[in-house]
């Protein structure tokens, strides 16, 4: 069938991890030569297979990539993110989190807690955040489009405390801030003596669809540590990313 020689093509490019060329599809195959390219170029039109480089190798297409993450659980996402989230909240020695966008909502789906009995950690919870109050939040809309940050600017903006932003200059000022620097920060918006940063972490073309982040007492989360620990989670990012789409490839 047409359809099961598509499958066997992405198959095989999934499984090889690397750019993959017509001739090694074909060997793999054993189909005619017309016959592979025409379905390549088929999956090619459909977003399903790409050739980034321009010289005729393929690799998974981030359309597929999108179908695969929009059917991840949040089980299998954790389960790719979570040793990285560990490691980072040994280092850093505070608490950190993932948060993830979907049906217009950011919501925290994981915490990994420092190892140091010791230390004083802040837990923030589990579930849903507000998009103008909070960094995971603020991380992903500020690098959604326009159309988007308006919603959430001529929306309800509710003030959690005295330092929630709650003005569409206030929120247009962040947002431009947080796109220029990579990531976002929050100075006890939802609650006092609590702080946090968080970082984007997009999914190849799909754009900004979790965020990390850390959290902490505002003692310890000045502006200086924000930002120092938000550069930091910004590579932590890219390896998340790395991670969840290396699992959907494999579970394509």
């Amino acid at each position: 069938m047409h359809l099961d020689r598509l499958i066997a093509i992405l198959e095989i490019v999934a499984v090889a991890g690397r750019p993959v060329t017509t001739a090694e599809i074909q060997k793999a195959t054993g189909l005619p030569k017309p016959t592979c390219y025409r379905l390549i170029q088929t999956l090619q039109d459909q977003g399903l297979v790409e050739a980034p480089s321009g010289d005729g190798r393929v690799v998974i297409g981030e359309r597929l990539i999108r179908i695969a993450l929009l059917g991840k659980s949040d089980v299998d996402v954790r389960r790719a993110a979570a040793p990285l989230l560990k490691s980072a909240a040994i280092q850093f020695n505070e608490t950190v989190f993932l948060a993830r966008f979907r049906n217009g909502q950011v919501e925290i789906i994981h915490v990994e807690t420092p190892d140091d009995p010791g230390r004083a950690f802040v837990h923030p919870g589990l579930g849903v955040r507000p998009m103008h109050a909070c960094s995971c939040s603020k991380a992903i809309a500020a690098f959604t489009e326009p159309e988007f940050q308006e919603s959430i600017i001529s929306g309800s903006l509710k003030a959690y405390t005295e330092h929630t932003k709650t003005t569409d200059t206030e929120l247009r000022a962040d947002f431009a801030r947080i796109a220029e620097r990579g990531f976002a920060d929050c100075d006890q918006e939802i609650d006092l003596g609590i702080a946090s940063v968080a970082a984007p972490v997009s999914i190849g073309n799909i754009g900004a669809t979790f965020s990390v982040g850390a959290v902490g007492p505002i003692r310890r989360f000045g502006n200086a540590y924000r930002e120092e620990i938000g550069f930091q989670l910004i590579d932590l990012a890219d390896r998340v990313s790395g991670a969840i789409q290396l699992c959907n490839v494999a579970e394509v």
